[in-house]
């Protein structure tokens, strides 16, 4: 297949804006979602990157693709390869959101790249967001997006070696329903999160699909757990995927003055690798 990689570096410098007003009931099911309290009244400050439940583009159901993401051509590029995944970011904070803030986030294409990769090309799409709520800028957010071809993710001829226990860890069941309520929350319409016949029939996997952002997410959560405070920076990048077909653990390592953190399904290698400082 022919990747037009100067077509495609066209869309660099497109920009989307999207605003939402913060309100008790998302953060109310955000913490249901994933079992954890904090407060809920107008004026306190929100959790940890709700911000990727936030602003997120309302696309139509009849404009949808086969695999639920939005047909390509409009903010992102037409990219012709069929399977589509957030390979990773990173995240400087600058001040907390607060319920009841009108949050907007301001994203920008800034790349365009084309790579060969072990099992055929991969075409990398970099988005720059800046997130502000009450007009006070909160954070800025590199996303790193890669296309690539049909064969599923972390196919190899040999098995990866197991990746080791934090000094810290904590065990999460990827069930079902967690990965449907994030996707809910999220208004992500990417099959292979919830739906088991399409992600095994169609593309390939051993079951549902634990989303990346819901991972980083746990992982920047349990470093804030561990030291008291959210970190100043945040990065993470996707290794090889987790599938809701066994418990994985969030897994923390001291770095310096930060935490090295990461995800591993039980016996199996790193699949999300993060760094936190403070």
């Amino acid at each position: 297949m022919e990747i037009d990689i100067d077509h495609l570096r066209g869309w660099i410098g497109r920009e989307q804006k999207d605003s939402e007003h913060l309100d008790p009931t998302l953060v109310r099911q955000f913490n249901a979602t994933f079992d954890r309290d904090s407060g809920t009244e107008i004026g306190d400050v929100a959790p940890l990157l709700i911000h990727f439940c936030l602003a997120q583009p309302t696309v139509p159901t009849m404009k949808l693709g086969e695999d639920g993401h939005p047909a390509r051509g409009g903010f992102l590029p037409p990219v012709p390869l069929p399977r589509r995944m957030w390979a990773g970011g990173a995240i400087q904070f600058f001040g907390p959101i607060r319920i009841g803030e009108t949050v907007t986030r301001r994203s920008v294409i800034t790349d365009v790249t084309l790579k060969q990769g072990r099992t055929g090309p991969l075409c990398f799409v970099t988005v720059d967001h800046d997130v502000t709520s009450n007009g006070l800028k909160v954070l800025t957010e590199r996303q790193d997006i890669v296309y690539r071809g049909a064969s599923p993710t972390g196919t190899t001829t040999t098995a990866p070696a197991p990746a080791a226990i934090g000094e810290q860890h904590r065990t999460v069941t990827p069930t079902a329903p967690l990965l449907f309520r994030y996707s809910a929350l999220t208004f992500n319409g990417h099959r292979i999160h919830y739906d088991k016949p399409y992600a095994t029939g169609v593309e390939g996997y051993p079951g549902l699909i634990v989303h990346g952002p819901m991972q980083a997410t746990q992982l920047c959560q349990y470093a804030a757990d561990l030291h008291g405070k959210p970190p100043r920076y945040f990065r993470f990048r996707s290794l090889s995927p987790i599938f809701d077909d066994a418990d994985f653990t969030l897994n923390a390592s001291t770095d310096g003055a930060g935490l090295k953190l990461w995800t591993a399904r039980t016996g199996g290698p790193v699949a999300m690798e993060a760094q936190a400082e403070w």
